[in-house]
């Protein structure tokens, strides 16, 4: 069959051939026909996730849309290595599946499984979101924030706060369902646009702030809980949820002052802090939230063929990979 076989760590999938899977007891073969490229894929497929096993041949891919043999369209997430999901037929754990809505195309559904789920599990799972809450999502200019932004609304957050490095992006994440808007601007021209981004942030969190989902990490994670400390009242937790790292800093310096003095309570959300089950439901109430909510997701289907100049390809929009 053919795949996108990665076949070292660290190197880009090449598009050729790979032998076909085989079901077995508990594990159903998939016909594959939409994978979306997302930063879990790419990074699971250098190696460097800490989900990734480390084994080389394999086929990369993290979820998908597909049949199963007796016909039925469903999401499937998680294949069983050697065999990912960007392939003409993979295998699958028939827990991982889920049912898809007939209303549901198989490229939306592909491109917004991954960062719907996290938003989901952050607010949900891991956040606890509550009807007239106030969430901060801190990178909402990305494709997955820009859904935690709609999904939030959707929840019941009274009040939503994006921030992003580009303010034109957010302007158009306002449409979306963002309330306020705050820009940074940071990096070696800008040695005081982290202070400045925790002054606007104090500001904003005068009025209360009860989640932050974070996709960036890094200097502006640090300028929020440094906000958190100096703006929340005296022992209301503020639930820091940390989902991705986008920024590319790994640490960052966490005064020790600052933390006994805020009420911020910090943890993480994704694979092995929520449970596979609890994602999966997450994965289930996103697709069944896309009309209600009007979710929307900018997308860019193209052939699995192509695997190889698109691999690179920016994160907007979404790039899906049709099969068949």
């Amino acid at each position: 069959m053919k795949a996108a076989i990665v076949k070292a760590p660290n190197r880009k999938p090449v598009f050729g051939d790979f032998a076909e899977p085989v079901a077995r007891d508990g594990f159903t073969t998939i016909q594959v026909r939409a994978s979306a490229l997302s930063h879990l894929t790419k990074s699971r497929a250098s190696g460097s996730h800490y989900s990734s096993n480390g084994a080389f041949p394999a086929i990369a891919g993290t979820d998908g849309v597909g049949h199963t043999p007796d016909g039925k369209r469903v999401y499937f997430g998680l294949p069983e290595a050697p065999f990912g999901a960007l392939a003409e037929w993979s295998l699958v754990n028939t827990q991982r599946c889920i049912p898809l809505p007939d209303e549901l195309d198989d490229v939306t559904a592909a491109a917004i499984a991954n960062p719907g789920m996290s938003a989901w599990a952050a607010l949900r799972e891991r956040a606890h979101l509550e009807a007239g809450e106030t969430v901060l999502v801190n990178g909402a200019t990305g494709t997955a924030g820009r859904v935690a932004v709609q999904l939030a609304k959707y929840l019941g957050a009274r009040k939503v706060i994006a921030t992003g490095r580009n303010e034109v992006e957010l302007e158009e994440v306002r449409s979306l369902g963002a309330d306020v808007a705050v820009p940074f601007d940071l990096g070696a021209l800008h040695p005081l646009g982290a202070k400045q981004y925790e002054e606007a942030l104090i500001q904003e969190f005068a009025e209360g702030i009860d989640i932050v989902v974070d996709y960036l990490w890094g200097q502006t994670a640090r300028a929020i809980i440094a906000a958190i400390a100096k703006s929340a009242e005296d022992a209301t937790p503020v639930r820091f949820v940390h989902v991705g790292g986008a920024s590319g800093e790994e640490s960052i310096d966490l005064p020790s002052a600052g933390l006994r003095s805020s009420p911020v309570v910090l943890m993480g959300s994704g694979a092995k802090s929520v449970p596979i089950p609890a994602l999966l439901n997450a994965v289930k109430n996103t697709f069944d939230a896309v009309g209600p909510a009007n979710l929307r997701i900018a997308t860019k289907a193209v052939s699995l063929s192509e695997v190889e100049d698109y691999w690179n390809a920016p994160g907007k929009p979404r790039v899906v990979f049709t099969i068949g």
